[in-house]
């Protein structure tokens, strides 16, 4: 089929939302793509004339061929999309329903993610998004929780870049809108100009030559538009870098300022540290230890210190033995220690060392005639004559205590 503009509006028109359908119709415009502005336009056109649901299916077609254009780097159709593509989508949105709108959001995430349009047209195709989710009266949010790209004036913007955000959207725009008539206007200065190309008639040229100046008139006033936009831009941004300037220049005196304090700080850290360490040192010393000085240097006397004497040596060998000091200390009692007078024990004289007393002579004690092993000891019989307890009775003893003595003696003697 050849390429006329009833050819593009029936291709429009038989457009179906299945991918079949939207995939035919994209190879077929893209085999066209010398006619790209023109398709742009009627494609535009068609966008506008049709309801929601049929608008998605242009957009569909548009990202088709925008992606395969941008895929085989012909950039014909970017170039001819780029003007009008922020005014479709927003016309595409506007006054669709929720769920269209969240597919035509996806789409436009999609170009941001693979870079399909230049970043100002994008920035453009967001914000025109952005401005009619803001002025919608319903108040209802996203499903997806707002907008899927930040908006101008959005909450992520610093407050500092704020008054930048629109005059940057303003020269996007100014420059997509230049960009498409300058190119246009060129295009058809050359063609008009192309030695190879004959001359038609003079009416047909002179009618060719006002669309000519028509065109460069547009596109001139388009340029400075854009150049008026893009001076209000950089003001602002040398307004913004002005004011960074003074701040930085602020901040580094005080960088300065802090560095001196802290090195002055530390200098003082050291000190008295050294000075701690000083004061324990002395305090560890020996002298500090035997009282030679003081933390403030101020003598300390030393302490009286009592001189060592050796204790008193006690004699080796005492005076007497245990046993004789023993006995030494029974009262009646005299001790000769050469064992040649005896001594005496309670009033009774013993005989000396080596003699027995009367009447106890070994051999005759333990010596009996009937008795064979020789072993008899002799008992002694003793007599408690009357003489004795009369001896008794007459001392201080109780009267009681005399007569029992008395009545166990005579009770002997019978």
């Amino acid at each position: 089929m050849a390429y006329t503009d009833d050819a593009v509006k029936a291709k429009l028109s038989a457009l179906n939302e299945t991918q079949e359908g939207i995939v035919t119709v994209a190879q077929w415009v893209m085999f066209h793509r010398r006619h790209a502005e023109r398709t742009a336009q009627l494609w535009l056109q068609k966008l506008r004339d049709s309801p929601a649901p049929k608008r998605l299916n242009l957009v569909y077609l548009a990202n088709e061929v925008a992606q395969q254009s941008r895929a085989r780097r012909k950039d014909d159709f970017l170039i001819a999309f780029s003007p009008v593509i922020a005014e479709a989508v927003a016309t595409a949105y506007k006054g669709a329903s929720n769920d269209i709108q969240q597919k035509l959001r996806r789409v436009v995430e999609v170009w941001r993610q693979r870079s399909i349009f230049e970043l100002p047209i994008q920035e453009a195709v967001e914000s025109r998004v952005d401005e009619i989710d803001k002025t919608r009266s319903t108040g209802k949010k996203p499903l997806l929780g707002g907008s899927l790209f930040s908006g101008p004036s959005g909450s992520s913007t610093p407050s500092e870049l704020q008054p930048l955000v629109p005059l940057q959207v303003a020269l996007s725009k100014n420059n997509v809108a230049s960009g498409a008539s300058a190119t246009t206007a060129n295009a058809e200065y050359e063609k008009l100009n192309d030695p190879n190309t004959p001359l038609p008639t003079p009416p047909v040229h002179a009618a060719r030559l006002s669309q000519l100046l028509k065109a460069l008139a547009n596109a001139e006033s388009s340029v400075s538009e854009v150049i008026k936009s893009r001076t209000a831009l950089i003001d602002g941004l040398e307004k913004l870098l002005e004011t960074n300037r003074s701040a930085l220049s602020k901040e580094q005196s005080l960088a300065v300022q802090l560095s001196e304090r802290k090195s002055e700080t530390e200098a003082k850290k050291r000190e008295v540290e050294d000075g701690i360490m000083r004061g324990l040192s002395a305090e560890n010393s020996p002298a500090a230890n035997l009282g030679d000085s003081g933390l403030g240097g101020e003598a300390v006397p030393r302490p009286e210190v009592e001189a060592l004497t050796p204790p008193p040596v006690e004699a080796i060998t005492p005076v007497g033995s245990p046993k004789e000091q023993q006995e030494a200390s029974l009262p009646g009692t005299s001790f000769d220690p050469q064992g040649s007078a005896g001594f005496t024990l309670g009033g009774f004289t013993l005989p000396p060392t080596g003699s027995s007393l009367p009447g106890t002579d070994p051999s005759s004690a333990y010596s009996d005639p009937q008795d064979p092993n020789g072993f008899y000891a002799k008992k002694r019989k003793v007599v408690h004559s009357e003489e004795d307890y009369s001896k008794f009775a007459s001392g201080e003893l109780d009267a009681d205590v005399a007569e029992l003595l008395q009545q166990e003696g005579g009770a002997q003697q019978q």
